[in-house]
């Protein structure tokens, strides 16, 4: 069979799909009746208590009087507050990703001893397997780079002679080793795809022991391996953003969820890096990017207030971009008023405009960002307020750092297998059972018709 065949959607195929649309539809009306709430969460966007957890905490409002009100986001890590910890490691002019990985996992801060102990484990674990790459990793290389990072992650399962085991040991050394190889897979993945594909020269470059996590990830990619150390600065506070969003996220859900049927750690990861590959989840800033490279092209001036406000307006009114009707990179979930993430890392990113020479571009980011809010409270019904999420300004990163969009998940992933790691191992700690929520039959029982009575 070609790939032509493999792919095509017959006729029969398209009648069949027409069945069961229709009888996977349920009236909207019947949620409301019910008090179902899709998504899990309320028109407020509050979610459904599902579990407790100790690992991070995202906070919206605040209590006024005895009331709720929307506030400034916060994002805390084990109790600190995560612009805290950037301030602290920057401060001190250390890369943070390691530093609060250890947090995440053990919860507390490591010493200087700990955290060169930490570091060195991280860099004895960032070696794969021998012929891993030339037998895995060039062999049927994806256009899509979560999707070969999913089957190096599930094939890895096949190299560890404990890899059914669930205990917490062995369950550490294994999310230890994924976090320090996650960068490799994703971007030999990439490697290999450019080579294949694109007809690009290949460069598989070996990581160095010395370096942090963001210096090896830009030393790795590029091909002459340099970088500049304000580069390799933003990119781990980018990660360090990254890492953590509370156990209601998608993708640490679906890490606690298979996590609860017991299955194995390279099962479990994959299920969330398929989680995290959704455009509604991980990919929303490669939408932003692709965005302002429209909008840099349509509005005359960018300075102009007027004129930004009404492409805003055409996106809106599904005139522009990809006639979505969305703004992407502004709104979130749980954030009103401001998310955190992106508060700490404008500063940054201005930094790294003016080294690239993108002060305009720049400054076009900061116009929407002020207009943005202004324009969707005047076109459109609110429950809360509306800023820009950290998708906003991640994705003008990673394009001022030269990263091909093919990458722009997978850093996402590298940043966020920390996370998923503390998930995991904090569901099995607790020894819980296996998460299976209810659903509520609404269909009509029926009684059987023999094949030749049926129509």
């Amino acid at each position: 069979m070609d790939n032509n065949s493999f792919s095509e959607i017959t006729p029969e195929i398209m009648r069949l799909a027409k069945l069961s649309e229709q009888a996977g539809v349920i009236d909207s009306e019947l949620f409301t009746k019910y008090e179902v709430k899709r998504g899990l969460r309320d028109l407020n966007g509050k979610g459904v208590l599902a579990g407790l957890t100790n690992i991070s905490d995202v906070r919206a409002t605040e209590i006024v009087n005895g009331v709720s009100v929307p506030a400034h986001g916060r994002l805390i890590y084990r109790g600190y507050d995560v612009q805290d910890l950037v301030a602290g490691f920057t401060k001190a002019n250390r890369f943070g990703f390691e530093e609060v990985a250890y947090l995440l996992l053990f919860d507390k801060l490591p010493t200087e001893k700990e955290l060169t102990d930490f570091r060195a484990l991280l860099s004895h674990y960032r070696s794969l397997p021998t012929s891993f790459v030339r037998d895995i990793i060039m062999k049927a290389p994806s256009k899509d780079m979560m999707n070969t990072l999913a089957r190096s992650v599930l094939t890895l399962y096949s190299y560890d002679d404990r890899a059914d085991d669930t205990s917490i040991p062995n369950v550490l050394r294994q999310c230890l080793q994924l976090i320090s190889l996650f960068p490799l897979l994703s971007i030999y993945g990439y490697q290999a795809y450019s080579h294949y594909h694109d007809g690009n020269s290949l460069f598989i470059h070996q990581p160095k022991p010395e370096l942090s996590t963001a210096e090896n990830i830009l030393h790795i990619l590029r091909p002459d391996s340099s970088y500049t150390p304000l580069e390799a600065k933003i990119l781990d506070i980018a990660l360090v953003l990254h890492m953590e969003h509370g156990g209601g996220n998608n993708s640490s859900f679906t890490t606690h969820v298979v996590t609860s049927s017991l299955t194995d750690t390279y099962s479990t990861i994959a299920a969330a890096i398929g989680s995290l590959k959704g455009p509604r989840h991980g990919g929303a800033n490669i939408k932003v990017v692709q965005m302002f490279d429209v909008m840099k092209k349509e509005i005359s001036n960018w300075e102009d207030k007027e004129e930004v406000s009404n492409y805003l307006k055409k996106l809106l009114h599904k005139e522009a971009f990809d006639h979505a009707g969305l703004i992407y990179g502004v709104g979130h979930a749980i954030y009103s008023k401001s998310d955190p993430r992106a508060v700490v890392f404008k500063s940054f990113v201005e930094k790294l405009s003016e080294e690239k020479g993108l002060q305009k571009e720049f400054a076009l980011y900061s116009l929407v960002e002020k207009l943005a809010p202004q324009v969707i409270s005047e076109e459109r019904q609110m429950y809360k307020g509306v800023s820009v999420n950290v998708d906003f300004y991640s994705g003008f990163v990673y394009s001022m750092l030269g990263l091909p969009l093919e990458l722009y998940t997978p850093i996402f992933a590298i940043a966020r297998i920390v996370g998923w790691s503390a998930h995991r191992l904090e569901e099995l700690a607790n020894n819980g059972k296996i998460i299976r929520p209810a659903y509520k039959p609404i269909g009509e029982e029926k009684t059987y018709v023999d094949i030749d009575k049926r129509s």
